[in-house]
């Protein structure tokens, strides 16, 4: 009778050169038509901030215009800048047409990061 033997293969080369997924930044823009509370308010909502990075957020955005709320892979990030659009206006002034504007961008890499 016949024996099957196990043959052992050889481990692959070192795989340290697997690339990782580009990751991207969710940015909230600034547009002057929304309240702080609506900021921080949107912020717990849909990305789970605590209170207080919610307010960072929000002044952050308010003095250079423009906030990252996440930094995560393309998918959930389009998912999210989707949410933000569709967030609706801010109660709180009623001049207020609509949801605050994102947008996608891909986040810097550290200088150990790049190619």
């Amino acid at each position: 009778m016949e024996q099957n033997a196990t043959q052992t293969l050889p481990r692959p080369g070192n795989q340290t050169n697997v690339k990782q997924p580009r990751l991207w930044n969710v940015v909230l823009l600034d547009d002057e038509e929304h309240s702080y509370e609506y900021v921080i308010e949107m912020a717990q909502a849909l990305f789970g901030h605590p209170r207080e990075r919610a307010y960072q957020v929000a002044k952050t955005v308010d003095a250079e215009g423009r906030a990252i709320l996440m930094t995560t892979h393309r998918e959930l990030g389009e998912l999210k800048v989707e949410q933000v659009h569709s967030f609706g206006q801010d109660r709180l002034i009623a001049t207020c047409k609509g949801s605050m504007s994102a947008l996608l961008e891909p986040a810097e890499l550290d200088a150990d990061d790049q190619d």
